[in-house]
Parts: C-alpha cells; structure tokens; sequence
C-alpha cells in the first residue's frame, strides 16, 4: 500500500474525526453585498438594495466578505486583509466590480487577484493581491462600462493604464497551519514601482454580527491583552481564541454594527461603527478608533513606506493555546514545512505532468479550494424577516417564497467568490469532478449535499441557484457520481459502492420529479427552459414560448437520456455486489429506450428532432394549431445527443443474468413495434453499445463537431456552428427571432447580457464531449475513425480525437513559442512582465476564434475541469 502524505494523513485524521482540520479554512467570501440573501427590499433588486458603497457602513445577515480571509465553518470569526495607498477616498476592505445592469457584459469584478495555492485541508495556502499606489479608479471603471456597446470589450482594470508603470504592490497572504487550531499568517507586501511609496496595512479581525438581529446569551468580544501583542477572542458559538501580532503603529477598535446615520440618516446609539477604520485612516483622525481596547472588530495598524523593490513582510498567529513566542524560529519552519507537504502532495497528485502543466494545475486546484464558502440561508427565516431599516411584507410571496424548507449553514464550492459567491447545482457538480482528483471525500459529501432535506425538495428538486431556487438546471448529478467512483477507484484501487448506493437513491427521487415535470404530454420528449442552454436558441425559453406554443428540446431530451444512462450505470456497478439493484436497472434501460426512440422519430408529421436531409438534431416549436416548426440552430445542444452514450461491458452482462434477459426481451419487443433500435448490433459475446443516436447520426454529427468551419475551434469545441456567421432568422406569428455566431461577449441583452452560448467554447461542455468519444471508442476502437479535423485527410480514431481535442483546451493555458497564454490574448505584453508571467485566470468560457477568457475571470469551478484534462492524456501516455 502506498505511504500517505503528510497532507493525506492529515485528510485521514479529519474524516474519520481524530481532528477537525477543516474548522478553520478560506470560507469567508469574496462578496456578500449584492446577494440575494442580503436584499430586503421588496422588488427583489439585490444589487441596488446593498451595493459596494453601502457594504463598508452595514451589518451583513447572512454571512461577510474580505480579502485573502479565512474564518471558521460556520464564519462566526473572521479575518482578512485591508490595505490604503494613502490615495483611495476608502480603505481597500473588499474587491471592487459592477453590478450587471453597470456593466456592458453582466457583473465583474474590477480587481487583479490569484489564487496561488492551496491543500486540500487547508494547512498551507496562497493569495496574491496587486494593489495600486495610485487612487483607484472606482469612477472610471463604472462611467466607461456604462457607455460601452455590446459589441465592445469590457473595461477591465488593466485598461485603465494604473498598472503601465508598475507603480502597485503584490500583497501576498500566507497561512500555515500548526495545529487545526493554531494558523500562522504571513502577509508581505511588496513595492513593484520605480519609487518609494506608501502603503497602510490593517490586518482585519472581526466577528459576524448576531446579537443586532438575534438574542445571544453573551455578545461576543475581542479585548486587548495587557502586557502582550495580542488580543483575545471570546465567543460563545465558536471558543476562545488569541491573535497575536508584531507591533503596530497603532491599535484600532470599533463594533460591526451599521452606521445608521450613513446609511439611513438616523442617529447613531453610539459612534463606534463598522466603518470607523475608514474614518479613522483616511482622515488620519483615530481619536475615536484608539479610544477603546476592546470591540467586536479589531486591527492593528502599520504604517509603511517601501522602497522601489522593498518587501516587508507582517507576521500573525490565530491560535486556540496562549503562546509565549508566538514569531520564534518555530514560525518559520511550519511555513517552510507546510510548502514542502504542499508541493508533495502536489506532486504525488500530477506526478506524470510536466513543469508547466503542474502548475497550471496546481492553480486550477487552489482556485477551486480557494473558492469553498461558507454559505448560510434559511429561506423561510430570511422571507418572514424584517429589514433592518423597512418592513417589506410583499416579499413573503417573491423570490424562493415556495422553498421554505432550504435552510443550509454549510461549507459550498463556489463557481466564483465574487461573480457567482452562491451555489448553482450543475455547477457544483463539474466542481467535485475535479475536487476528486485532490480531495474524494469533499467530492462525495459535496454532491450528497444537494441530495439532503435542508437542500432538495420534498417532491424531489434540486434548487438550481439563489436567484431562482426553482429554475431548472441540466441533471448531471448521477454523472459527476460515476465519474467520482471512477476516479476514486483508479487513485486507490477501491470505488465508494456506499456513496454510490447514497446518491443512487435520492436521484431516483429527483429523476422522478424531472419526468413529472417537464415532459407534458408522456411523449419522451422534454420541455422546460434547462438553464444550461437557455441562451442559445432565438428566444429566451425560460420567458414564455412565442405564440403560447410549446418548445420540444433536443438538449432538454438529451440530458434525460444521459441521466437515464448514468443511473442504469451507477445501478449496474453496484448490482454487482448487491443484484437487488438489478431491477433499478432494467428499470432505467427501459425508460431510456423509449426516450430514444422518441427523440429519432423521423418528422413525418410527428415530433421528431431529426432533420434527414441537414443531418442534425433541432429544437421543434410544437404551436396552439397542432403545426410543427423546426428552430434550425445548428448549436451544441444538438450535438448533446451524443451524449447519452454507455458500452456496457461483457465482463458485466455476465455477472448479470437478469439483466442481460431483460435486454434482450426490450431488443426483440421493440423491434417488432420500432422504427429506432438502441442496441443496433448484437451478440452474446460481445459488449453491447447503448447509444440515444444511432451510428449514421452520430457519423454525421461527429464529422460536424470535427468540422472548423463549424464546431471545432482552435481551442476547443465552439458551442455554436460558426456557419452561423450568416444569422440564421425564422419569424413566429409576425415576429422575427434571429441568432448568429458570436465568438466571446455576448451582444444581446437578452439572457442577462453576460452568459454566452452563442460561439465560446465551454470548458464542462467540451469535457462531456470527450468522454463521450472516449465512450465510443471503447465500443468501436480501431474500428470506427473520423478525419481530424473534417476533410484534412488525418484519420483518428475517436480516443485519439478525444485526446487532441484535449490538448486544444489545455493549450489555452499554455504558453506559447512568444510566451503568450491565449486566455491572456488582450493583455500580452503584461503578462510577459516578471511578476505576471506565472499567473493564471481560470475563466468562465473562452473565446471561439482565439481562446482568451471571457466571463467571469476566476470561475476555476468548472474550468478546473482542465486539472483532469491533463492527467488523462498522460496516463494514456506510454
């Protein structure tokens, strides 16, 4: 058995409950202003109800927000970085960005920020902040944002020009855990302009505010230890705890409470308030901030002023146990004793990677650890909740008003801590993908968590994100389930049967409400508005159908094939040690039978997808007149037919008798009373090929996928047929609906302005893809090849293509011959200088042309997807 790092001791020692190693992690959020759960006004406008300039005066109720900060689980105690250029008309407390109706391509943060690294128990991490000398230009990001078009680029803080003499610091925050309740903190500051200048640093500590809305037995507090650089924390929720810091210019106290004469203008009970720092340092007043050693937000204060290439760096501990040498020579080694465990545990997870790959996965692993919040919302609670300053009883019936019984205090990945600083389920489900690789055990309760009774309905939903519990995401958690066991089972040599058995049983329930809900006349063939793709048709499909007809979704019937596949999977593994199961999977192959044959009707008058003479899969507008229209969009959610795609393996028929019967008595009925046979070739000896299209359809929309004037980019699978470049245009009761090829910003308002399925190439999307033709290949191999790309004359066989298609998106990342990564394609020659070479974005989607990023600019969620890209071509390698 292979020796365990000391990272996976660690992991070891926290699940089977020795030691909490996960109390204390980089749970505090990027941005809680701007949430849904934050807003509690009556119209449900949560940007403009708690927006950035309110964020510094008012109390949060549902969570906090900070830089480089860490808290613990359930974020009782918070700590995080706030810094002053001496310059800014405000301290530098949280990231700035813009709300979506401010920006001319949805919300964005307008900060420079990376995630460096991070383990999975949180015993060493890495955050690199680049702060600006000069006053940060908070008006000209929103004035030039809101005059762009959609057809111009956002405005990033890059173009701004505040970097171009390099007049910034790197602020970098370190922690090392001693203990699980002993961190170690570094925070170095260093001067990257050709002159000195100065910098104010207050590292941040602060308790979440309870007592103003709830009644607790003690308030908390943090008072100054006499005789001693520390403080001491007391809560009643969380401990005792000390911060030990080296000596400050200053001491500053105040209380997290709402400076209601700012916000509301009403007077104050008192003066000490949560934006008294601000006050204080700004107006170099601190009469007020020094007046009082104790409070339930605290900082000391440095004041310094570097030379051109000076670092200086400020040393903290957090700890549970006094320490009479909190900064000895110990410190020092537990940060170097952490990074080595670190890049072990890094190596022994890429260890067939190269230098450069290593690294693009080590940040793709630290943006998806960096990116784990903790996220409180009871619904009903906050519903029946007065504002603070306003009762708002009209919000009883608004947003989520149906889903009381949401009520989670839990540790979440996050598509993004600033963008996206919520869960959004299918999301979360290409997250734990890749966490698996890293960290199994999170992979696993992560996605069991949308199956527990705080988050899914009683009738079975998963909520798909905060801004509509009751929207409908694509159903891939029985996917990402597989796809863990799998990989769990390749890294150890052991798959999680009980896991398996865990989430087979409650996505039964939740397989049962998507074919109550969406698939209106039992037809097989699904409705609904599937948020995946909802924005690659001609009209918006969650906003009402044109012409009060009904939409026949070849990407929602696809995603239910898919679902029924991966079930009849999960249920054939663990039919295997347990036959009970067997009938689960006759059960799923039955009903994928027939949603396949719906999906392949021919149109004939009927609603079938397919259209034989353009060889592709389109949505059908079904009208109040019994007329069928076909929405001709050449589009991935076509091609996800391809999707549904399983080779069940002799081995495994062998092993299952009953199943194997039951087969073959579906094979023999159906083709009596078919058109579509699911199994085309048969035979006993033999693995059988369960696949949604048959093999001529899927030729035809493999070679279109592998065609460059179509689907494939130069980076990847392009989400929309770039033979949409000449618009494609249908008109509906007099009403002309119209969509064409955009490789990256979107430029329409439609959909929010900002998600694109209009041409980029989507990291999640184009990794279905290639385990899909991984699938094929394991039925067809040698057999079955295809030109890479069309017509080039270069026959691949389907792994192979996969694996190109692979190295197209990884390439992205890379750099090239110049030094040039793609995803930096608008800021090269910054990303040549010496302290930006090595820095890497994980966006939300890549442009179809030429591979920059796009969208929000640290979604390593799913993008992370690429970690896995990486180590399965080289374990293909020999």
């Amino acid at each position: 058995m292979q020796n365990l790092s000391e990272e996976q001791k660690r992991l070891k020692e926290h699940y089977s409950k020795d030691k909490d190693w996960l109390k204390w992690g980089p749970y505090l959020s990027e941005r809680q202003w701007g949430t849904v759960r934050e807003d509690y006004s009556s119209h449900g406008d949560a940007w403009n109800y708690l927006p950035h300039d309110h964020a510094r005066s008012r109390t949060y109720r549902w969570g906090e927000d900070g830089i480089a900060g860490i808290s613990d689980r359930y974020c009782n105690i918070c700590f995080g970085v706030t810094l002053w250029n001496g310059k800014d008309p405000i301290l530098k407390e949280r990231m700035f960005g813009l709300s979506g109706p401010r920006g001319n391509h949805g919300e964005d943060v307008k900060e420079l920020y990376y995630y460096l690294e991070n383990t999975p128990s949180h015993s060493y991490m890495k955050h690199l902040y680049k702060y600006p000398q000069n006053r940060f230009p908070y008006s000209k990001l929103v004035e030039e944002n809101r005059i762009r078009g959609k057809a111009e680029h956002e405005y990033e803080l890059l173009d701004t020009g505040i970097f171009d003499n390099n007049e910034y610091f790197d602020v970098v925050t370190e922690y090392a855990k001693d203990d699980a309740e002993d961190l170690l903190i570094k925070i170095s500051i260093s001067n990257r302009g050709p002159k000195e200048a100065p910098v104010y640093l207050l590292p941040t500590l602060w308790i979440r505010n309870f007592w103003s809305f709830i009644d607790m037995e003690e308030k908390p507090i943090i008072k100054k230890v006499k005789g001693s650089s520390s403080v001491s924390i007391r809560h009643p929720y969380v401990g005792d705890y000390r911060l030990y810091f080296e000596e400050p210019s200053k001491l500053l106290f105040t209380e997290n409470e709402t400076n209601r004469k700012r916000i509301f203008g009403e007077e104050n009970d008192h003066p000490f308030k949560k934006d008294l720092f601000h006050d204080a340092v700004i107006k170099n007043d601190y009469s007020l901030a020094e007046k009082r050693r104790e409070g339930t937000k605290f900082s000391p204060l440095y004041e310094l002023s570097l030379k051109a290439g000076e670092t200086r760096v400020i040393k903290l501990r957090l700890t549970k146990e006094p320490e009479s040498a909190p900064f000895d020579k110990g410190f020092e080694a537990v940060f170097s004793k952490r990074k080595e465990e670190s890049q072990e545990f890094l190596n022994e997870v890429t260890r067939k990677s190269s230098k450069e790959q290593r690294e693009i996965q080590k940040q793709a692993f630290a943006g998806l650890l960096w990116s784990k919040q903790y996220y409180n919302y009871e619904v009903e609670k906050w519903l029946n909740t007065d504002s603070e300053d306003n009762p708002v009883p009209e919000r009883t019936n608004g947003r989520n008003s149906n889903w009381k019984t949401l009520r989670t205090h839990d540790i979440l990945s996050m598509p993004d801590a600033w963008e996206y600083p919520w869960f959004a389920a299918w999301d979360s489900a290409f997250h734990c993908v890749s966490f698996a690789m890293i960290d199994p055990e999170f992979a696993k309760k992560q996605l069991l968590l949308f199956t527990k009774e705080w988050f899914m309905a009683p009738n079975g939903q998963i909520p798909a994100y905060e801004w509509n519990f009751s929207d409908v995401n694509p159903p891939v958690q029985a996917w990402a389930a597989i796809h863990i066991y799998q990989i769990e089972e390749r890294d150890t040599g052991k798959g999680d049967l009980k896991f398996l058995k865990r989430m087979f049983n409650k996505l039964a329930l939740n397989f049962t409400w998507w074919i109550n809900r969406v698939d209106r006349f039992d037809k097989n063939i699904f409705e609904g508005g599937f948020l995946g793709l909802d924005n690659i048709g001609v009209f918006d499909r969650s906003g009402g159908i044109p012409g009060g007809g009904i939409l026949e979704q070849v990407d929602g019937t696809s995603w239910m094939a898919l679902y029924c596949l991966n079930m009849l999977e999960i249920a054939l593994e663990i039919a295997i040690e347990d036959d009970t199961f067997e009938d689960m999977a006759i059960k799923y192959f039955g009903h994928f039978v027939f949603i396949a044959e719906a999906l392949n009707k021919l149109r004939e008058g009927s609603s079938g997808s397919w259209d034989e003479n353009e060889g592709f899969f389109y949505d059908t507008l079904i009208l109040p007149d019994g007329r069928s229209v076909p929405i001709k969009v050449r589009s991935i959610s076509g091609l996800l037919s391809l999707a549904a795609v399983l080779n069940i393996r002799k081995e495994t028929l062998d092993k299952l008798p009953r199943f194997r019967a039951s087969m073959e008595w579906f094979r023999k009925y159906r083709k009596e009373n078919a058109k579509y046979q699911v199994i085309e070739d048969y035979a006993n000896d033999k693995d059988v090929l369960l696949s949604l299209v048959p093999k001529k359809r899927m030729d035809i929309l493999i070679r279109s996928m592998l065609n460059e004037s179509e689907f494939l980019g130069s980076h990847g699978i392009r989400s929309l047929s770039k033979g949409h470049e000449k618009p494609y245009n249908i008109e509906i009761n007099g009403t002309n609906y119209g969509i064409s090829y955009e490789p990256a910003e979107s430029q329409t308002n439609l959909f929010g302005g900002n998600s694109n399925w209009r041409g980029p190439i989507w990291m999640p999307m184009n990794y279905l893809f290639i385990g899909t033709l991984k699938e094929y290949h394991n039925y067809f191999e040698d057999d079955l090849k295809f030109q890479f790309p069309s017509g080039s004359g270069n026959y691949l066989n389907l792994k192979e293509i996969g694996f190109e298609i692979s190295k197209r998106l990884i390439g992205m990342f890379e750099k090239d011959k110049e030094g040039n990564r793609p995803i930096h394609a608008l800021d090269k020659e910054k990303y040549k200088d010496e302290h930006f070479k090595d820095l890497i974005l994980f966006y939300e989607y890549f442009d179809g042309n030429n591979g920059r990023g796009v969208g929000a600019s640290h979604q390593t969620g799913w993008t992370a997807l690429v970690a896995n890209l990486i180590e399965e071509i080289n374990r293909s390698k020999k």
